[in-house]
């Protein structure tokens, strides 16, 4: 028997929640707890009958820490799954610490007011003293470390897909492939068409303000800082052609430099559209993705909060978005004194995902690896106290779990590499 607090309902919440019913044997019992307590209940009336996981279902407001802990003391769960937004990662973190219940997430924490004096003074001194300016960043969850560690409990940091899967896939060339890494370059594409003339394939909160800030890569010991959109190469993705790719900050860089022994550079690319960042440049230049509220009519209003309510909500892309994603990290690195290079790789479909569970891939492609992290948390495969993040556990659990639920991945040797 075991028992998974899910806290979100949002697109990623309910494929991993499809996902946690597929697999009765480990989720016997689940509940689906959101603000929004209507759609929980939706989804479980959707999914009762179809599967052998009890479904249950709870109000809460994930911002309130009190909420939380009276939830969890109610419904006792053995694991906790964060599929909310990165701003509430703490309290949930929180929570579990309180009622001394293991933690899972898909994102490092990053707050929802940039303006706050309090954060603001952290992330100062962070951008001075690690040389990057990212609003998100591990060190507030890291910081947890030494608490988790004393209440006995596990959690485990980023397991979505990037990061999370592209972490597993390094933790799995080093074991299998390299004696020494020296690079990796992480590649995210998304060959999918949803016909809108401008819509973010996830949270347009999370997902604007990462691509509009400046980039970063982990180099020879440190940081490397560029302008937004400053480097862009071109890559001839499997299955889905060649598309024109541009570095950003990702999180997995900040733990993959801390976790792959003399890693020398790692790097994260995303492919876009000119059409995307043509709109987006101009959402940007008359301020519609600042997160400083300013008034209107009297009211506070935040402008990327105001722009998110005015697009398309991701959740609703699966029906009409066509075309295949392809995200995977290329490898150098030597094996036996010699050099090699190869091309780690999961191919997804945007069609086939919306058949199987009413999603586009985007939202697939990291709700299934929730549902895997959590499954080798509750099953205990991973089990150490304290705050870890995927790459620091053993891949092949994982890797397997990824061909049996939906994310089957390749192993490409002396790929094409990026410049």
């Amino acid at each position: 028997m075991s028992r998974l607090l899910i806290i979100g309902c949002g697109g990623v919440a309910g494929v991993a929640i499809h996902k946690c019913c597929q697999n009765s044997d480990t989720f016997t019992e689940i509940c689906i707890a959101s603000r929004t307590k209507e759609k929980c209940d939706a989804l479980k009336e959707k999914l009762e009958g179809t599967t052998k996981t009890k479904i249950t279902t709870a109000k809460v407001d994930a911002d309130k820490v009190e909420e939380l802990i009276s939830l969890m003391e109610s419904y006792k769960p053995d694991a906790v799954l964060n599929v909310a937004l990165p701003y509430q990662d703490l309290t949930i973190m929180d929570a579990c610490l309180a009622c001394k219940v293991d933690y899972i997430d898909t994102a490092n924490y990053e707050p929802e007011d940039t303006d706050d004096p309090k954060w603001r003074a952290v992330y100062e001194k962070r951008c001075k003293e690690e040389g990057f300016t990212a609003y998100f960043d591990y060190s507030w969850q890291w910081a947890y470390k030494e608490k988790f560690e004393k209440a006995g409990i596990t959690a485990l940091l980023g397991s979505g897909f990037d990061p999370g899967v592209t972490s597993v896939f390094s933790a799995y060339a080093l074991k299998h492939y390299f004696d020494e890494i020296d690079t990796i370059d992480i590649l995210d594409c998304n060959g999918g068409d949803h016909g809108y003339p401008f819509a973010t394939n996830f949270n347009p909160e999370i997902n604007l303000r990462e691509v509009s800030a400046n980039g970063s890569y982990w180099e020879n010991g440190h940081w490397v800082e560029t302008k937004p959109m400053e480097i862009k190469r071109e890559y001839n993705f499997p299955e889905v052609g060649r598309k024109d790719m541009y570095l950003l900050h990702h999180e997995e860089i900040e733990s993959l430099a801390k976790n792959i022994p003399g890693v020398k550079r790692i790097r994260f690319f995303m492919t876009f559209g000119q059409s995307y960042l043509t709109h987006m440049k101009c959402l940007e230049n008359v301020g519609m993705l600042s997160t400083s509220p300013i008034l209107f009519e009297g009211k506070e209003i935040v402008p990327i909060q105001f722009l998110k309510a005015l697009l398309p909500d991701p959740a609703s892309l699966g029906p009409r978005t066509v075309g295949k994603t392809n995200i995977g990290c290329i490898f150098t690195g030597r094996k036996d004194g010699k050099e090699k290079t190869i091309y780690i790789y999961n191919v997804c479909d945007h069609q086939e995902c919306y058949k199987e569970v009413g999603s586009q891939a985007i939202s697939y492609t990291t709700g299934v690896p929730a549902m895997i992290g959590a499954a080798l948390v509750l099953n205990k495969t991973y089990d150490r106290d304290g705050v870890f993040t995927v790459e620091e556990f053993d891949p092949d659990p994982f890797m397997d779990m990824l061909n049996k639920y939906g994310l089957p991945w390749v192993v490409v040797e002396n790929p094409e590499t990026v410049a």
